[in-house]
């Protein structure tokens, strides 16, 4: 009898340790740290398709879309602070069926964007533009392109790398000028010409405060992986089985 009551006794402490550890896990994905995926290569050549990374949660606060499965509907942000330029952030796009996507960001409230021949222009004022060695650029799936790469530095200091793959004169090469409105945000992906962003108002657009998720932090993993493996276990898996892992790339900070 003493025997059996024991070994309840430990069955019922494995299972609380097991609940706690479950518990915290859900406490510290949902407050602190969510894990994200890369889907697709708009910010090529900063992040690449099939990158892992930790969004921080708390970075800009919280607001409905923090918490997915929360019931309570509440407008406006718990502890919030505003993104600053330059930073990779996660948003909620309610124009693409609620989806989550990932850019950085350059156009702050009251500021004025625009594209004039492939330059970054924020309020009248040209954003310098350096011109990098050209290099192969992975893009996915064991793919590589050369392409003109251009280092780009922001109002406020912040430097980053981006890809122009059709020259000055694409399609989001020149637009007319951006007033961004207060409370929003103007975001961009690095990979100029394959990018699905601000400069596209039928599909991104400008974006609420509220929608941010967080920002972009480390990487903690990555494989290359299609866009299509990448979003099931089934590709995630079987990319570590066929050593697709890019071990340089682990735990680099996101810039």
């Amino acid at each position: 009898m003493a025997k059996d009551i024991k070994r309840e006794d430990g069955i019922w402490d494995t299972i609380k340790v097991i609940f706690q550890a479950i518990l915290i896990a859900i406490v510290l994905r949902a407050i602190l740290f969510q894990p994200f995926f890369v889907p697709s290569g708009s910010l090529i050549p900063t992040l690449l398709i099939g990158d892992r990374l930790f969004v921080s949660k708390f970075a800009y606060g919280y607001s409905k879309y923090s918490f997915p499965f929360t019931p309570i509907d509440f407008q406006g942000r718990i502890f919030g602070s505003e993104p600053k330029r330059g930073d990779i952030a996660v948003f909620r796009n309610n124009k693409d069926e609620g989806k989550d996507y990932i850019k950085r960001v350059i156009g702050l409230p009251g500021d004025r964007i625009q594209m004039i021949k492939g330059i970054l222009v924020i309020n009248g004022t040209p954003v310098p533009r350096e011109r990098l060695k050209e290099e192969p650029t992975e893009i996915g799936s064991n793919r590589t392109i050369n392409a003109p790469r251009y280092k780009e530095t922001l109002p406020n200091g912040i430097s980053y790398t981006i890809l122009k793959t059709d020259g000055d004169n694409g399609s989001l090469d020149n637009t007319s000028t951006y007033e961004v409105p207060l409370g929003h945000f103007f975001m961009m992906g690095d990979n100029r010409d394959n990018s699905s962003d601000s400069r596209v108002p039928s599909s991104v657009g400008y974006v609420p405060l509220e929608n941010f998720i967080g920002r972009a932090e480390i990487l903690f993993f990555s494989i290359d992986t299609g866009e299509a493996e990448n979003t099931t276990f089934q590709g995630f898996f079987k990319s570590i089985l066929e050593n697709k892992t890019r071990w340089w790339r682990i735990f680099h900070l996101v810039r």
